[in-house]
């Protein structure tokens, strides 16, 4: 399969290593001092972009990809908001390809089927409350993570008490916190700590008076994010439309 890349900072280049060692060919790669690679024969000849970039120019490459003929996989958050509805119409009518995932590792994607289930099991339980943390390394930009902004979501399916997540607390790589994690019944908080070079911590925990529970899933690196999105990519390289997780993997 012949890929091209979209960002080719840290995650760039273990995704490069582990699209080699599993027999696929990296054609172009894009960075920020050469965005006329969107352009070039070589970048058009790829049968998937993988883009790992910042939150304010994901939007646009998605745009400059599709643009070139070429599907595109991608980790990049912060244009959800915006642009999701308009993605998933260029992606169902449009003839277009997007794999998105807030986190591409088959231990989250474990995590957020295990998460799912508890929070069916604690719609019965009303005397539990439930909150979440997630802990990521000081160069993120956004809080709260894609990630737990997914997980949320999924709660918020099968929990319905809950209608809302919000922002709770947000601890700034320097240890001051900010913000709160009151709020109405009906909301559930998710917080964030920013702290050294931690690849990604999340942690759901369901608290009462007589006890709590608490499922955390603590990524060791980034490679298990790189091998989940390659094995997106091999995934998209056959397939159309605006695809995710749930499409990689069946639990």
């Amino acid at each position: 399969m012949k890929i091209a890349l979209i960002g080719y900072g840290k995650m760039g280049k273990m995704i490069e290593q582990i699209a080699i060692s599993r027999g696929h060919e990296i054609v172009s790669i894009v960075d920020i001092d050469n965005q006329e690679e969107f352009e070039s024969e070589a970048f058009k000849s790829a049968d998937v972009a993988i883009e790992f970039t910042a939150p304010k120019v994901a939007y646009q490459n998605y745009l400059k990809a599709f643009a070139a003929g070429v599907k595109v996989v991608s980790g990049s958050t912060g244009w959800l908001d915006e642009h999701l509805d308009e993605m998933k119409q260029l992606c169902t009518t449009g003839g277009k390809t997007l794999f998105w995932s807030s986190n591409f590792s088959l231990g989250v994607a474990i995590f957020s089927a295990v998460s799912k289930y508890l929070a069916s099991i604690m719609n019965s339980f009303p005397d539990y409350e439930v909150s979440m943390e997630e802990t990521h390394h000081i160069h993120k930009l956004d809080a709260p993570s894609g990630t737990a902004i997914t997980l949320a979501e999924g709660i918020l399916e099968k929990l319905e008490r809950k209608s809302k997540w919000v922002m709770g607390t947000l601890q700034s790589p320097d240890g001051t916190v900010t913000g709160s994690v009151e709020c109405a019944a009906n909301e559930l908080p998710v917080s964030a700590v920013r702290r050294d070079e931690v690849p990604g911590i999340h942690t759901i925990t369901y608290d009462s008076e007589a006890d709590s529970i608490t499922i955390i899933h603590d990524a060791h690196s980034r490679k298990g994010f790189a091998l989940g999105a390659v094995l997106a990519a091999e995934y998209t390289a056959t397939h159309e439309g605006f695809l995710g997780m749930d499409n990689l993997f069946s639990f």
